[in-house]
């Protein structure tokens, strides 16, 4: 009966936390049109509510009660499936974080988030080469290949973590920033990593998978109501994870300070959307180069380093 009831407690938390994390992308969509607006010099979303504030709740709603319709002679098991299956993956990627409740305590959690993140290959090409539209295919292929370039050198800067740690558990991170933070050790390849989580989340620079300016949204171009719906919960979901994931492996010690550490994971969130409102969008070869020719001879070269370090 004790394991039943903890069983129970679990799953009842970790139902809990999804319900935050959808309610958390909605004022995540409200803060990036608020914030876009300031930065153009020009009215945001201010109508609906007080100020706007449940601007993205009406937004949710229109969505999903439109009429859905899927693209002539496309294969509908996938169309369908790849936008839900992207939702998936981001609400399970959520119990790799360390909870002070210790909610999930995941041993090999590092290797599970790689798992995870890897499948977003999937959704992209599912999604564009379902959609039977060959602009759809051609923003599926570009997102492929960059997911591919810029997810080795991830592996390797995470390693160099894990090579200090002697550990997948990213709570083991965090006790030993006990006395000194992860980012003072390791700025280079902090700087790699949050470029790299750039080209992770598809937000500019880095968006080619979605490049509204050549590709009309590019793989999810045939996608509209529930399906467009869920692959921007998906992706917004994704930028709110990073920045706690981020700050999880770099900031750890703030961990104990749950407002510090809630603070530094808002501040990402912002920097994200920050970033989208200043850079103009990279070139596709020149993310090619800075992937293969600048972020893994780096991330190599650091990890021999710590690994020399630490042996």
């Amino acid at each position: 009966m004790y394991y039943f009831f903890e069983i129970l407690s679990f799953f009842g938390g970790y139902i809990f936390m999804v319900v935050g994390i959808l309610v958390s992308v909605a004022f995540m969509v409200l803060l990036e049109r608020k914030v876009l607006g300031y930065i153009q010099i020009r009215k945001g979303p201010n109508k609906v509510g007080y100020t706007g504030v449940i601007q993205s709740f009406s937004d949710a709603v229109k969505l999903f009660v439109k009429e859905s319709f899927n693209a002539y002679s496309s294969n509908l098991f996938i169309y369908y499936f790849s936008p839900i299956f992207s939702l998936f993956v981001v609400l399970v990627l959520w119990a790799v974080l360390p909870y002070s409740s210790l909610l999930v305590n995941f041993i090999y959690g590092g290797i599970f988030f790689f798992a995870c993140t890897s499948l977003g290959v999937y959704v992209l090409i599912g999604g564009g080469w379902s959609s039977n539209s060959s602009y759809a295919l051609l923003g599926a292929t570009r997102g492929v290949a960059q997911t591919i370039s810029y997810e080795v050198s991830m592996i390797l800067i995470f390693l160099s973590l894990v090579f200090f740690c002697k550990s997948y558990n990213l709570m083991v991170f965090i006790t030993n920033q006990g006395f000194l933070i992860f980012l003072f050790m390791f700025m280079p390849i902090f700087m790699c990593w949050v470029i790299s989580c750039l080209a992770e989340t598809n937000r500019t620079p880095f968006d080619f998978a979605e490049g509204e300016s050549e590709l009309v949204s590019g793989f999810n171009i045939e996608y509209g109501s529930g399906g467009f719906a869920l692959f921007f919960l998906a992706e917004y979901g994704s930028i709110i994870f990073m920045s706690y994931f981020i700050t999880s492996c770099f900031f750890g010690w703030f961990f104990f300070s749950s407002l510090m550490f809630n603070f530094l994971g808002v501040f990402f969130c912002f920097w994200f959307i920050w970033v989208r409102g200043t850079m103009p969008r990279y070139r596709y070869d020149k993310l090619m180069n800075l992937a293969w020719k600048s972020f893994l001879p780096a991330s190599l070269f650091f990890l021999l380093f710590y690994l020399g370090v630490v042996g």
